[in-house]
């Protein structure tokens, strides 16, 4: 008998084209929401909404961005509060949203770095 822990397989997502273009775009809808009025966890939360029950692909890209833009809100207002670099934190969304939106679009289901999963 073995005490081998086998660990659940990951998940496995086959986008389509359009999925990837959804993927894609719930990375930069945070932009776009960022640009518009500040609230970028806004952009990732409507595409998430309309589209976590369709695809897979979409739920999870759609999630991982709600989770890292609304990270970096709480650090924004965190930091805002103590007076302690905003911009800097709104480079790193703006790069981090820019590189996951290129890697949704390839069908690569991106990881943010620095993410408390308030969503799962």
């Amino acid at each position: 008998m073995s005490n081998d822990v086998v660990s659940p397989p990951e998940k496995t997502f086959i986008p389509t084209d359009d999925d990837r273009t959804w993927g894609m775009l719930a990375h930069v809808s945070a932009l776009i929401a960022m640009w518009l009025g500040g609230l970028s966890f806004l952009g990732p939360l409507i595409v998430y909404v309309i589209k976590k029950d369709q695809s897979a692909f979409v739920a999870d890209q759609a999630r991982e961005a709600l989770n890292f833009h609304l990270a970096c809100f709480l650090v924004i207002v965190l930091s805002a509060i103590t007076c302690i670099g905003p911009v800097i934190v709104l480079v790193g969304m703006v790069i981090y949203s820019i590189i996951a939106a290129m890697e949704a679009n390839k069908g690569i289901a991106y990881r943010y770095p620095y993410t408390i999963r308030f969503i799962s």
